[in-house]
């Protein structure tokens, strides 16, 4: 079953989606159709991802400890015969005597009160990791969304590109049939017409491969969605450093080692009572063959302590414990030096973005109108011209690339601290 925390992630993951759409009804197709927001593939990520639904049994096995580990030992039932088949008077059944017996394990110490909390805290920890998993699953979900939302610019380039490519070969071709430019202008801008149509067909083939890639953490074989609705190049202004350094310890990454110190505590308790030796009581009844009497028959045993004392269970259990916290420390180190480099990479992503989308590009296509023009009027050549064409293309594609690479780094802090970072644009 998914739990609360993860549900109320999928409403912070990513904000830099438009979310117009609600999330599926319970009615609704596990596979989502019609224009798709990050939110809906959340939802439907959370309802039937693979991963997630296999991962869901960990969490009924746990439970099922928990009901083992309340369970009293079983009474025993016993028969001895005894002076039986012997020689003189016990040669054959004369003196036969039959004892049946009831017996029961009486633990000591309340085990099975310190096993259960055991089990509990297991409990613990599993749930702690599915939520883990659940993040994970939103993380892959949102990257997964940015590939496709990318995708979909570069497509959208590529035709654009294609269509100037197109343009120019029109106008070199009237200006061949005017005899103002050299055949080898048109075949050169032909040349430029092809390469602009494979990498139109290149960024199609992407784009098809990222939605199959998406549909995939939903559990479906084919998308069934159209298109996937954001804003790329809205970069909302995130949190301060210290303030997602202080979001760290709320993670699940964190808060599983908090359990789990829990269940290593539980366990290091129940390996010390267990050391602690059971009582088992028997009562019964005899039958003297002899002469048909009968007498009740009781008794006690209990294991003598002398080599097996739980010791080395006891050792490892401590030894478990003060592990969690050593793990925990070193998860701590690594998770605060993989915070600053994400949070500086967003900051050069964003930076890269706004200027080559403010300043580099706005130059670039001032640059190729005032080629343009000067080619028209014969004071640029064709090479000229296309250079610049080409300048601008590729400051376009680097804009679609730095925004992407912004929204990836930002999910993964998001995943990282289990936080939302940006606020959700408005629906107009």
């Amino acid at each position: 079953m998914l739990s609360a925390f993860a549900r109320a992630c999928t409403a912070c993951a990513l904000l830099f989606v438009i979310p117009s759409v609600n999330a599926q009804s319970p009615g609704e197709s596990v596979n989502p159709e019609g224009e798709l927001t990050l939110a809906r593939g959340i939802d439907a990520a959370l309802r039937s991802n693979p991963d997630l639904l296999a991962s869901a049994y960990e969490l009924s096995a746990a439970q099922a400890r928990i009901v083992q580990a309340g369970l009293r030992p079983n009474p025993g039932l016993g028969l001895e015969l005894e002076n039986f088949a012997g020689t003189g008077a016990t040669k054959r059944i004369d003196s036969l005597e039959t004892t049946l017996s009831l017996s029961q394990v009486v633990e000591l110490g309340g085990k099975r009160g310190l096993r259960r909390a055991a089990a509990e805290a297991d409990l613990d920890v599993v749930g702690v990791e599915q939520r883990a998993r659940e993040l994970d699953v939103l993380s892959e979900v949102t990257g997964r969304f940015i590939d496709v939302v990318a995708a979909q610019e570069r497509v959208r380039f590529a035709i654009q590109a294609t269509a100037l490519a197109q343009k120019t070969l029109d106008a070199i071709g009237a200006r061949v049939e005017a005899g103002r430019s050299p055949e080898a202008e048109r075949s050169r801008a032909r040349i430029a017409l092809t390469r602009a149509l494979l990498e139109q067909r290149q960024a199609e083939s992407e784009l098809r491969a990222a939605r199959y890639a998406l549909s995939a953490t939903w559990g479906s074989p084919e998308p069934a969605f159209t298109s996937a609705r954001a804003e790329l190049f809205d970069l909302r202004a995130v949190e301060s450093f210290q303030a997602l350094m202080d979001k760290l310890e709320q993670s699940p990454d964190f808060t599983r080692f908090a359990s789990e110190s829990r269940l290593r505590e539980a366990e290091l308790r129940l390996a010390r009572v267990q050391a602690r030796p059971n009582l088992t009581f028997s009562v019964g009844v005899r039958r003297f063959e002899v002469n048909s009497d009968t007498a009740l028959v009781a008794g006690f045993s209990m294991p003598l302590p002398v080599y097996d004392r739980n010791q080395g269970t006891i050792r490892e259990a401590q030894v478990r414990l003060n592990q969690t916290d050593a793990l925990r420390n070193a998860a701590r180190v690594r998770a605060r030096a993989s915070l600053l480099a994400l949070y500086q990479e967003m900051n050069t992503d964003r930076a890269r973005v706004d200027t080559l989308r403010n300043e580099a590009m706005p130059q670039a296509q001032l640059a190729l109108d005032q080629t343009r023009s000067g080619y028209d009027r014969g004071r640029f050549s064709f090479l000229e011209l296309i250079t610049v064409q080409e300048e601008l293309l590729a400051l376009q594609a680097a804009a679609i690339d730095a925004a992407a690479d912004y929204h990836r780094v930002l999910a993964e802090i998001e995943r990282l601290t289990s936080a939302a970072l940006t606020r959700p644009i408005s629906t107009p």
